[in-house]
């Protein structure tokens, strides 16, 4: 009888979901917001504070500031065009100053969260969904999947620029992935990444004494801008879903 339950505790059911990818999974918010809500105790498991590391198993009760958390069964997807401005997160805070998050200023009925993260002084094309699993897939840089950007920066381009930013750039302790880089104007250019590191474009440019004038995230994937507003947001169509899909699992 004790093997029988020993090896029952073995099986991944038993075993449980950490509480960040429940969270994530649930449509509450990003497994990186989740661990910051844990951190600031407003996650419980039947009652009791949850921990980063946790696990949530079969039949627990799992609550966020009193509410509990229960898992949508409709798959979200929506594109909206991102103004400055607006903060890439769930948090109504950061750094102790009150600023407005993507979430409450386009007001979804339901939850969703960001895919990734695109700064407040940049625009363009934010996903958000309530589906962790394509989520994290957007957002590994090891799938290598595409996103372009349209950049005006502060001086006009050189032909060396804009090969040496291509072949790849030191910033953060690494080299940046070789990319295609092309110019549309005198200051300003098309960038095409497989990776997101934090300011990445921004980072590029300032190695060479750029500065960035604008920065607009224009297509993640198979997802563009094109037909929405600055300020919007619409709901993918099924071929739009599916086509983003067959991207990421095939």
């Amino acid at each position: 009888m004790e093997s029988s339950r020993t090896d029952r505790e073995g099986t991944g059911q038993a075993a449980g979901v950490r509480i960040n990818k429940f969270l994530s999974e649930a449509g509450v918010c990003s497994r990186r917001e989740g661990d910051r809500l844990l951190d600031q105790g407003r996650v419980c498991i039947d009652g009791s504070p949850a921990q980063p590391g946790s696990r949530v198993l079969p039949g627990q009760r799992v609550t966020v500031d009193g509410q509990e958390v229960e898992k949508e069964q409709e798959e979200i997807y929506l594109a909206f065009y991102k103004p400055k401005g607006v903060i890439c997160t769930t948090a109504r805070e950061e750094n102790g100053e009150k600023v407005m998050n993507v979430i409450d200023y386009i007001q979804y009925p339901k939850r969703v969260y960001p895919v990734g993260r695109l700064d407040q002084g940049s625009e363009g094309l934010l996903l958000l969904t309530n589906q962790g699993g394509v989520a994290q897939r957007i957002q590994r840089g090891r799938y290598g999947h595409e996103k372009e950007y349209f950049v005006q920066v502060n001086r006009k381009l050189t032909e060396d620029f804009l090969r040496e930013m291509a072949q790849g750039v030191p910033i953060l302790d690494t080299v940046t992935k070789p990319c295609k880089v092309w110019k549309v104007g005198d200051d300003s250019f098309r960038i095409i990444l497989t990776q997101g590191l934090n300011r990445q474009i921004r980072r590029m440019c300032e190695y060479f004494g750029y500065r960035v004038v604008m920065l607009r995230r224009d297509r993640v994937m198979n997802i563009t801008l094109e037909g929405l507003r600055k300020g919007r947001y619409r709901e993918l169509t099924r071929e739009e879903i599916r086509e983003l899909k067959g991207q990421l699992y095939d």
